[in-house]
């Protein structure tokens, strides 16, 4: 049986490796034994399997196998065997179950895997064979180990919110074997084990769940296989904080003891702080609102009482009380004695025995009436003679043809002035003394010379007093007062031209020295004049620009807030006339009244109307508000602009408010004093001209809110005169502190000139000065040369409020025409069209603001966007109205055109993008040379 068997089971091994056949039976192989050992019957049993190997570089591997009870083991390798030879084999046996173990290992080479071209990766077998039969192992895979330097995805840095989710993605190189995944920040290995917080897990991901301000730093992702390891581009993540307020404080104290002023509270962005970049608090930082303290009232006595009966003691007493008023709020109590007595029976009274003159002796009374009387008696004497000195004087003087009287030379007071009539009937240089008394109709005044009432300023100007006119009225009443009666008020029209006045934050004029005038002359005569400051323009969906010429009153129609195809007739005035906006308490009216329609009139984007003020605005005394005239001719507040609103916005630069606004109608600018250091800033200019006496000369001294419309309509009334600017107008602070303003003439020429008795100093209630409406406000100063060959007059102007600001007018010119040198009144001018439309009227090229508001418009978690354009540009408050528009940055465009529309280029845009190109790349080639450029290109199509 032994015989068959071993043959069968020959044959089945021959079957299984053709390799070992007899070279006579096959092509490629070796015999096998002829005999085989016998054994127990079992299946050889694999101890040791081949693994799956990589060949690193050059270098073979080698595949073992191990089994029991074996006669022989062979590899196959990709289904076919390998070569006898080619195996190693080593044989042993098992002390504990007494079989043998047969233990065979073969190497592969790397060529021998590359040129195997088979659809499946390069594999080898062990096949092991005992009496019984064969059995296999698994197939171990063989592969050439390699990884590739590029990452397939590196991670990206981000920013992100404190408690936001970051999620770095990473794809290693493509590797074999697959290459595994390690985390570093800032090179450091990050263990996932030990911080629940992050996880690493995910498709080689890194996850922070919720961001902490330790999780900033930069991320790099390692690549490593048996080969190689590959380190990735390390990502910078950043954990910002968006700054919060802090609680606001408790409101501070009223800031003045006595009367109105203000409180404020404050907070801080510190709730947290913003940090690593992140965004500002939005909002205000600080609130303001009105207070009032009740003042302090010191006491004062009442009326002393009668005196009482006589007591035994030969006295009487009377009391009074301190009770008008009684002390309030913290007020003096009366100072003095509430009671008090005397002897009543004048020394009939016996005391002690003795009679009381012999106590006080009568004759130190006596001494005491007599030196009394005496006193008195002088004083009547002395002021008899002042009055009858005063008399001889005054008609020594009568040869004026106008005796204006200061009160402040006699009671330092601000009483009345009068005028008198002349003695000589037939003088031609007075009023005309033909005409016969009216006593049926008369105009009394009293006041100061300075007029603000245009039928007063009619009839104190040099035509008016000093020609000859049919409609003026006189009536002598006493020697101190007459009565102008007036037939026929004239009619009073404000005058424009068409020259020129500065614009912007520097309305200041250049320092003229006397000596040298010639570049500052400008004829009054030369400028047209108009009856009424209005403007029109036809404005389509390109936009453009409506200029008031000589006002600071502008408005910007912004590209594209018309529709296309349509086209509108737009106009804008101003009203010169009374102002209709009647000032509430102690509101005062900062601007003119502008009115720009039509107002049915809708537009798209907002536009910007440029109103021009008189407040002084570097301090935080003024509380300004917008108001808009109703259809009912009621004025209704808009907004105040420190408020914050998503209607319409407002910025407050130092002489100009720029208003954005989406309606049409009639606007102006209000302050209300929240201390009374807020001022007002006011113009003063000085005008000459002769009268109608060869000798004389006239001086007026304006002072007027210091608006361009507002001086341009003293220029029109002094030009319809003759008058002629004397020297370059100043501005004077008019604090709100209830003080008046003072006008005097210094340093008058002795032997030269002369200027009339009591009005070389005149003085302006401060009410008329502080609510005065934009009327203009002058004092009437009337100087005589004492030959016809005096031509030079040099005199100083001191303009003042008592108690605080002070300007000196230095006045010396020729009173002779052909001699008069003119200084000029504008500094620099206004565009030669009012109405400028399309592309010419935008200082920024339609192209560059496009590529501005693509950039900025797109929101930005650390507000690198339109806020931060907006922040560049010096606009810091009521952000929440450019939230509300379509394209925040082409209304910060727009405010900036109206704001800087009369800048000499474009340097504060171009720093501006300059900065924040370093961090827009987008921006990084709109280089200055192409704003310089169009601004060259703006200021030649406009005659800058």
């Amino acid at each position: 049986m032994a015989g068959p068997r071993l043959h069968e089971d020959r044959r089945s091994f021959v079957e299984d490796h053709p390799l070992c056949v007899s070279s006579s039976g096959t092509d490629n192989g070796e015999a096998l034994p002829e005999s085989i050992p016998s054994a127990p019957g079992t299946l050889p049993h694999f101890i040791e399997e081949p693994d799956d190997a990589y060949i690193i570089k050059s270098n073979p591997i080698a595949l073992r196998c191990k089994a029991r009870p074996a006669m022989q083991i062979f590899f196959k390798c990709n289904g076919e065997w390998v070569h006898q030879n080619e195996h190693v084999s080593e044989e042993s046996l098992d002390e504990s179950s007494g079989l043998k173990v047969r233990e065979v290992f073969i190497n592969v080479t790397r060529q021998q895997v590359e040129d195997f071209h088979g659809p499946e990766d390069y594999w080898c077998q062990c096949v092991a064979w005992s009496h019984l039969g064969t059995s296999k192992s698994r197939k171990a895979s063989v592969r050439i180990a390699y990884l590739r330097k590029n990452f397939e995805q590196d991670p990206q840095g981000r920013e992100v919110p404190i408690e936001g989710m970051i999620v770095l993605h990473c794809r290693p190189p493509e590797g074999v074997p697959a290459a595994e995944v390690e985390w570093l920040k800032n090179e450091e290995p990050i263990d996932s084990e030990q911080d629940e917080n992050i996880d690493t897990r995910a498709d080689h991901n890194l996850i922070i769940r919720q961001a902490r301000l330790s999780d900033s730093g930069n991320y790099t992702c390692m690549a490593a296989n048996i080969v190689a390891k590959r380190r990735s581009l390390s990502a910078t993540v950043v954990v910002y904080v968006n700054g919060g307020w802090s609680s606001w404080t408790e409101w501070s104290a009223c800031n003045v003891r006595c009367g109105r002023g203000w409180q404020k509270r404050s907070r801080t962005c510190t709730n947290p702080a913003p940090l690593n970049g992140g965004a500002f608090c939005e909002g205000m930082s600080v609130q303001k609102i009105t207070c009032t303290s009740l003042c302090p009232v010191d006491g004062s006595w009442e009326v002393w009482s009668e005196w009482s009966v006589c007591s035994p003691e030969c006295e009487h007493l009377r009391i009074r009380e301190c009770t008008a008023p009684p002390p309030r709020n913290g007020g003096k109590f009366c100072e003095g004695l509430s009671q008090e007595s005397e002897n009543c029976t004048d020394g009939l009274c016996i005391l002690d025995k003795k009679p009381l003159h012999e106590i006080k002796p009568q004759s130190m009374e006596n001494a005491s009436d007599i030196a009394l009387y005496s006193g008195l008696g002088a004083a009547v004497v002395a002021v008899a003679v002042l009055v009858i000195g005063v008399t001889l004087y005054r008609r020594s003087q009568s040869d004026y043809g106008v005796d204006v009287i200061d009160s402040s030379a006699l009671t330092g007071g601000f009483q009345t002035f009068n005028f008198k009539t002349v003695r000589q009937a037939g003088n031609s240089l007075l009023l005309n003394s033909s005409l016969q008394p009216d006593l049926t109709v008369s105009r009394t005044y009293s006041g100061p010379i300075c007029l603000q009432d245009p039928l007063d300023k009619e009839l104190m100007t040099e035509s008016s007093l000093f020609n000859p006119l049919s409609d003026i009225k006189v009536k002598v009443q006493s020697s101190f007062m007459v009565s102008l009666g007036v037939s026929e008020r004239a009619e009073y029209h404000g005058k424009n031209h068409s020259g020129t006045f500065p614009h912007g934050n520097n309305r200041g004029f250049t320092a003229v020295h006397p000596r040298n005038k010639t570049p500052y002359i400008q004829n009054l005569s030369s400028l047209p004049t108009r009856t009424e400051l209005r403007t029109t323009g036809v404005f389509g969906h390109l936009g453009g620009r409506l200029v008031m010429p000589n006002t600071g009153v502008s408005l910007l129609i912004p590209h594209g807030a018309i529709p296309e195809e349509n086209s509108w007739e737009i106009y804008m005035s101003i009203n010169q006339g009374e102002p209709s906006l009647q000032s509430d308490g102690s509101e005062v009216l900062l601007s003119p009244e502008v009115t720009c329609g039509p107002p049915d009139m809708t537009v798209t984007t907002p536009f910007a109307l440029t109103i021009p003020h008189c407040a002084d605005v570097s301090s935080e005394h003024w509380n300004v508000h917008l108001k808009k005239r109703t259809q009912q001719g009621k004025w209704e507040e808009v907004m105040s602009v420190e408020d914050e609103s998503t209607s319409c916005y407002c910025l407050l630069d130092p002489f100009a408010c720029h208003v954005l606004l989406d309606s049409f109608g009639t606007y102006a600018l209000t302050g209300e004093p929240i201390t009374d250091c807020a001022v007002k800033q006011l113009k003063v200019a000085v005008f000459g001209c002769m009268s109608c006496n060869s000798l004389d000369y006239n001086l007026r001294v304006y002072c007027v809110d210091n608006t361009p419309c507002a001086f341009q309509e003293v220029v029109s009334d002094e030009k319809h005169h003759g008058g002629q600017l004397l020297e370059e107008p100043k501005l004077l602070h008019f604090k709100g502190n209830t003080f008046s303003l003072q006008i005097s003439v210094l340093d008058i020429p002795p032997f030269l000139w002369r200027i009339k008795p009591f009005t070389a100093c005149q003085e302006v209630p401060f009410s008329r000065v502080w609510s005065s409406n934009r009327q203009p406000l002058h004092c009437a100063f009337s100087l005589e040369r004492y030959t016809p060959t005096t031509t030079q007059l040099s005199c100083k102007i001191c303009i003042r409020q008592l108690k605080g600001h002070e300007q000196i007018l230095q006045v010396q010119t020729s009173i002779l025409e052909n001699e008069r040198e003119t200084i000029t009144f504008f500094a620099q001018e206004d565009s030669t069209f009012p109405a400028q439309t399309g592309p010419k009227a935008f200082k920024i090229p339609y192209s560059i603001r496009q590529r501005i508001c693509a950039t900025f418009d797109t929101p930005n978690a650390k507000g690198k966007d339109w806020q931060m354009l907006a922040q560049k540009n010096s606009i810091n408050r009521n952000l929440s109205y450019f939230a509300t528009q379509s394209s925040p940055s082409a209304v910060i465009l727009n405010l900036w055109e109206a704001r800087h529309q009369h800048d000499g280029d474009l340097d504060s845009l171009a720093c501006a993008l300059e900065e924040i190109g370093r961090t827009h790349t987008k921006l990084s080639n709109i280089t200055e040379s192409q704003l310089d450029e169009a601004d060259f290109s703006y200021s030649r199509q406009n005659g800058l």
